[in-house]
């Protein structure tokens, strides 16, 4: 009985996760603009998402292009920084090393409204206009924890004798960085990209209130605005199912490859 109830618990808990998902999944292949009111199967809606006949084609297609280049920059700065960071933290010693993981572990567990608000004032209190770069800024500071946390039990797992070896036979700090230490973080830091990436991209509350008043407007911000006229565009269905397959492919991929690497070092 205690196994038959845990399993009804673990499958609840994933309808009611993903029962929202597939919902809107089956209604983007209707062409109602009333989400839940099914009007037969039809894939004009796709057609409408990229052939940009829809109104504000102009306006979505700009806040995905910044929502992907915001996503993309932050992402790629993050996992330098958050790399460089982590060596940084798994070569210190005693009660810095606790301070400095503890502190990297705030803004992750921190609410994004408390991070957007602090970074706000921030920019206010040094004068920097708000617009593209700070919510750059912004997604870099929130983003560079994560990665951090994903290097670093890729260095704690790595014999340290191997970088030390590489020094003792000839290598500069340098190659010995590049092809050494590097490659046997690149797990980690793919893993840490990826993670920064979806943050970024899933983003909100920093984004509002670093991004000024210019009009900028990513993806969350524009479905917010959107949905504060009265209603969400229905081509938004598809564009959010689309966006959950490719996260969805992603992941199969990335769990396909840690199993083959599995069986491999086997």
């Amino acid at each position: 009985m205690k196994r038959f109830f845990a399993q009804c618990y673990i499958w609840l808990l994933l309808i009611i996760l993903y029962a929202p998902i597939v919902f809107i999944a089956i209604f983007s292949f209707t062409e109602s603009k009333v989400l839940g009111n099914w009007t037969g199967f039809s894939t004009k809606l796709y057609s409408n998402l990229f052939t940009g006949d829809m109104q504000g084609t102009a306006s979505l297609m700009s806040a995905i292009e910044n929502t992907l280049l915001i996503a993309l920059i932050a992402a790629t700065v993050s996992t330098f920084l958050g790399t460089v960071a982590a060596i940084g933290i798994h070569n210190m010693r005693g009660r810095g090393k606790q301070a400095i993981t503890f502190l990297n572990n705030i803004p992750m567990l921190n609410p994004d409204i408390i991070t957007g608000v602090s970074l706000f004032l921030l920019f206010v209190f040094l004068h920097v206009s708000q617009g593209y770069v700070t919510v750059v800024l912004a997604h870099i500071t929130f983003c560079t924890p994560y990665v951090v946390l994903n290097v670093l039990p890729k260095l704690t797992q790595m014999n340290p004798n191997i970088y030390e070896a590489a020094l003792d036979l000839g290598a500069t700090p340098y190659q010995a960085l590049k092809k050494v230490l590097i490659p046997m973080l690149k797990p980690g830091m793919i893993s840490g990209f990826i993670l920064a990436f979806t943050m970024s991209l899933d983003d909100f509350a920093v984004t509002f209130f670093t991004r000024g008043t210019i009009g900028l407007d990513t993806l969350s911000t524009y479905i917010y605005t959107d949905a504060r006229k009265g209603g969400l565009t229905p081509e938004l269905r598809p564009l959010i199912t689309l966006m959950f397959v490719g996260v969805l492919v992603l992941l199969i991929v990335i769990n396909i490859r840690k199993i083959r690497n599995a069986r491999k070092n086997r």
